[in-house]
C-alpha cells in the first residue's frame, strides 16, 4: 500500500479504541481510491432528547475525518428505534419514547451536527423510512437470523439474565435494528462508541447474512459525565449540550 493510505489510516486510527476486524481498513481505503468509490460511513443517533452533547462529538469529528479524506457520511437518526429505546448499559427497561417527543427531539439534530459535518458529504436519514416499512413476516425474517444465545453475549443483557432481572423482547429487538439499518444503506464503516461494540459487530453479521460486504467497525471512547461516574447521555441527564 502507498504512503497515502498509510496517511489516511493514521488519521482514521488517531483516538479510535477498535477498527475491527483488525487490518482490514487499509484495503478498503485503498479499493475505494481504486475504483474511485467514496466509502459509505454510517453514524447513527437517536433523538432520545434535544440536544446532541460532547460525547457526540467524539464521534463527529471523527466522521468529519473521514469526509475530510473524500468519504461520504450517512448520518442515520434513529427515529424508529428511539421509540423502542437502546438497553445499552442499563440494568433495567428503559422507558420507550412516543412518537411525538421522537419528532420534537429529532428537530434539532439537522442544525446541531453541521457544526461539525460538512453538508456536501453527509447524507441525513431517518430509520422509520426502512423499518417503519417492515411487515411483521419481514421483521421476523430478521429476527431468525440472530440467536438468543448470542444475545445474551452482550454484556448487560448477561448480567440482567444471572441476576435475575426482566429482559423484555422488544430489547432484542434493538441491536437487530440497528443493525439492519447498516443493512438497508449499504455501510461500509459504521462508527460508535465503545458501548456500542455489540451492536455495531450485529450490523456485520446482518450484512454477511443478507449478501453484503461486512461494514467495518470503528469505535470511540465514552466520555465521562458530569457525575463522574456514568457515561455522559442525554437520558441520565449528566451532559454538556453542544
Amino acid at each position: 500500500m502507498t504512503t497515502k493510505y498509510q496517511d489516511a489510516l493514521e488519521q482514521i486510527a488517531l483516538g479510535t479504541v477498535d477498527m475491527l476486524p483488525e487490518g482490514e481498513m487499509l484495503p478498503r481505503l485503498a479499493a475505494a481510491q481504486r475504483d474511485n468509490r467514496p466509502l459509505r460511513i454510517k453514524l447513527g443517533m437517536d433523538p432520545t432528547a434535544p440536544d446532541l452533547h460532547l460525547g457526540h462529538t467524539v464521534l463527529l469529528h471523527k466522521a468529519r475525518q473521514f469526509q475530510d479524506l473524500g468519504h461520504r457520511l450517512l448520518f442515520v437518526i434513529g427515529d424508529f428505534t428511539a421509540m423502542i429505546g437502546d438497553p445499552t448499559g442499563k440494568s433495567v427497561t428503559r422507558k420507550a419514547l412516543s412518537r411525538e417527543e421522537v419528532v420534537a427531539n429529532a428537530a434539532t439534530y439537522r442544525r446541531q451536527v453541521f457544526k461539525i459535518l460538512d453538508p456536501e458529504r453527509t447524507e441525513v436519514m431517518f430509520n422509520s423510512e426502512w423499518l417503519g416499512a417492515l411487515r411483521p413476516e419481514e421483521l421476523i425474517q430478521i429476527a431468525a437470523r440472530y440467536t438468543v444465545a448470542r444475545m445474551l453475549e452482550r454484556d448487560d443483557f448477561n448480567k440482567r439474565y444471572n441476576a435475575n432481572q426482566p429482559i423484555a423482547i422488544h430489547e432484542f429487538l434493538y441491536p437487530l435494528l440497528q443493525g439492519y439499518d447498516s443493512v438497508a444503506i449499504k455501510a461500509d464503516v459504521e462508527l460508535g462508541g465503545t458501548d456500542q461494540r455489540f451492536n455495531l459487530l450485529v450490523g456485520r453479521e446482518l450484512q454477511r447474512e443478507y449478501g453484503q460486504k461486512p461494514q467495518l467497525v470503528l469505535t470511540m471512547p465514552i466520555l465521562e459525565g458530569l457525575d463522574g461516574v456514568q457515561k455522559m447521555s442525554k437520558s441520565l441527564g449528566n451532559f454538556i449540550a453542544v
